[in-house]
């Protein structure tokens, strides 16, 4: 299958700081890709020099089997991590004036930037000046129009920053309906949770470097044999203090719900389940899955010093915002 997406050996520094280095990464037709890893990584520089916003130190750039997104710009569409509208026009005229840009007649537009703004709940906005939308709206109408044009190539940079849950869940919907479509897509996010739902491939970087590539599907295959997890079948007070007394687990977090087993090193995970499930009536009982955030420390702890807690606090963003 043609690549969408190709960089070879990119480099790119900033200075001193080295923000992308030595990148490989192809992403065929038709794929969703998500590129993962905390802020700061290099996910946004890349993605810029893919867009030819910046361009690489070294290496080579390839984008709809053009030599840059200059020559393919109206195949693309693209969600920058800034957002930004012209505030004074009116949010049809504005989608227009988008579709415009990228070949489209507004008699072509129309009806579908109209499909769209409903189905992302904006379905009153169109009319209205940009300026009286809140941020949470404007956001979303500027999703709008990066894909009223029907792009080949969908770059999303951190698309749910700021929305609140149904938000999420709405642009989510139509970003499943643009991979039915055929769309390719590269998603850039630093909740891992987020590509694990809708990415067909992983990329992670961690201080501009490649450190993972897989396909979602085999990523999914891999469990943690240290914890099992354990839902009751019929939730009592004295579940959590009879999980604790099998054989093998060093300690028990969760609550009536549902349970973590952490087990002690060595322990057969398949006994524990079958001596907790004889102790608690289960409704559920498995291995857990391996999540990419443990994967990503799992990967590069200890590098430059960095803490397991230092990198889970880094990825759930309670550090220092996203740098170049």
């Amino acid at each position: 299958m043609d690549a969408a997406l190709a960089l070879r050996g990119v480099d790119k520094s900033f200075g001193a700081q080295r923000a992308v280095a030595g990148l490989d990464l192809v992403v065929p037709q038709g794929e969703t890709c998500g590129l993962i890893g905390p802020s700061g990584a290099g996910k946004s520089t890349t993605i810029r020099i893919l867009m030819s916003i910046l361009f690489p130190d070294a290496g080579a750039v390839e984008v709809l089997n053009q030599r840059s997104a200059l020559e393919a710009k109206d195949r693309i569409g693209y969600l920058p991590e800034e957002r930004g509208v012209y505030r004074k026009m009116r949010v049809g005229a504005f989608l227009d004036y988008l579709a415009g840009l990228k070949g489209v007649p507004p008699q072509q537009s129309q009806a579908r930037a109209r499909d769209l703004l409903s189905r992302l709940g904006l379905q009153d906005v169109e009319k209205k000046k940009c300026e009286d939308l809140s941020k949470g709206m404007l956001q979303r109408v500027q999703f709008v129009g990066c894909i009223v044009h029907q792009p080949e190539l969908l770059i999303l940079d951190e698309p749910f920053s700021g929305l609140d849950p149904v938000s999420v869940r709405l642009l989510k919907d139509v970003i499943a309906a643009e991979r039915r479509r055929g769309t390719t897509i590269l998603f850039s996010t630093h909740v891992m949770a987020q590509a694990e739902e809708l990415c067909d491939r992983i990329v992670m970087i961690h201080k501009g470097r490649k450190v993972l590539d897989e396909p979602m599907a085999k990523l999914r295959r891999q469990y943690d044999t240290s914890r099992v997890l354990f839902e009751p079948l019929a939730p009592q007070s004295g579940d959590a203090e009879a999980l604790r007394g099998t054989a093998g687990v060093a300690r028990v977090s969760g609550n009536d719900s549902e349970y973590a087993l952490h087990l002690e090193p060595g322990a057969d995970p398949v006994n524990v389940m079958r001596e907790a499930a004889g102790r608690v009536a289960p409704a559920r009982v498995e291995v857990a899955r391996l999540r990419l955030e443990d994967m990503f420390v799992g990967i590069v702890k200890g590098d430059a010093g960095e803490s397991e807690e230092a990198l889970r606090q880094h990825l759930q963003g309670l550090t220092a915002g996203e740098g170049r």
